[in-house]
């Protein structure tokens, strides 16, 4: 049909129309498979690198051109129930507390629904909050989640007790995660960690909590073969949650991220896509990009448009499992 064509074309330009996160509706998770969801702070990371609160909005006027079915996977996923729920609400923005707070309740309301949410910070810290939420929770059959954390850092410091008065920062999260008993640190991968630390034993908190690390020097040593069997072995049968930190991207690649790592080559976006596709076939209960930071991207908005391509995959890996 002509009119169909058209609004096809239409509907595929992004700079047209009123934007959601790949034209899903903007409705509540109820009856969804996917929840987009967007989480505009930026108080996590203590006052510095505070523009990622303008993330979501950037990747919503992005992301309409994205909607695509997925060639690799084999999937429309277009063709599940995917809805865009929204913004977390932040009334107390500059308190990073109270905004982790609201993002775990927040995400308690979407774990209920039984919509898998799939997210754009805002800073690292938001991970946080969502896994407060979703750890043990009823996507995750009551059990704690293991992570599959793509960065170029651990989040995992657990040497100073806050991050410039942020208690529940972006650097952080690892730790009080695993305290708390949400996540499994032992079935859990964190690859990509580069640059040069503060301090030399940067790595310790997270073998401490009996993280399984890879960092950039071991995955350029071992290779993708081996460090994507890895990790198949170690989240195999446990409910995954995705999260993946832009800066574990080099940054020719994505340019407009906070606390980037340029002296050591990140991942291009081919072996970051194939790191991800280790958790194909797994029960994802969510997953998140962030630390995105419009206001230092591109005109051609390219650090944008990537990660909305990182949502794409982890929202067609999501879709892959879910019946039509």
């Amino acid at each position: 049909m002509a009119e169909e064509h058209d609004a096809s074309m239409m509907n595929n330009l992004y700079w047209w129309g009123i934007p959601t996160f790949f034209r899903a509706p903007n409705e509540g998770p109820e009856g969804a498979d996917i929840a987009l969801v967007g989480v505009p702070h930026s108080t996590g990371n203590g006052t510095t690198e505070r523009d990622q609160h303008l993330g979501p909005r950037a990747v919503r006027n992005m992301s309409a051109v994205q909607r695509r079915v997925h060639g690799e996977v084999g999937v429309d996923p277009w063709q599940r129930r995917i809805v865009d729920v929204g913004d977390v609400p932040f009334p107390r923005a500059n308190d990073n507390e109270h905004c982790i707070q609201q993002i775990t309740d927040f995400y308690t309301k979407i774990d209920a629904s039984g919509a898998r949410p799939v997210s754009i910070g805002g800073d690292h810290s938001i991970t946080g909050g969502i896994v407060q939420a979703l750890g043990r929770g009823k996507l995750a059959g009551g059990e704690p989640i293991s992570f599959l954390h793509l960065d170029a850092h651990t989040d995992v410091f657990t040497k100073v007790d806050h991050f410039l008065g942020a208690e529940k920062s972006a650097a952080h999260w690892g730790a009080y995660l695993a305290d708390q008993g949400k996540v499994d640190p032992t079935r859990s991968m964190q690859i990509g960690l580069r640059g040069h630390p503060r301090t030399l034993d940067w790595l310790q908190p997270s073998y401490d909590y009996g993280y399984n690390v890879v960092t950039m020097a071991d995955y350029r040593r071992r290779g993708a073969a081996d460090v994507i069997e890895q990790a198949k072995e170690v989240l195999a049968g446990r409910p995954v949650y995705i999260t993946f930190d832009l800066d574990c991207l080099d940054p020719s690649v994505a340019p407009a991220v906070s606390n980037i790592e340029p002296g050591v080559k990140g991942f291009d976006i081919d072996e970051a896509i194939a790191l991800l596709h280790a958790a194909r076939g797994l029960n994802i209960v969510g997953g998140d990009v962030v630390c995105l930071m419009p206001t230092k991207d591109s005109p051609n908005n390219i650090t944008a448009m990537v990660a909305g391509a990182v949502m794409f995959e982890m929202i067609s890996m999501i879709a892959e499992n879910v019946p039509v």
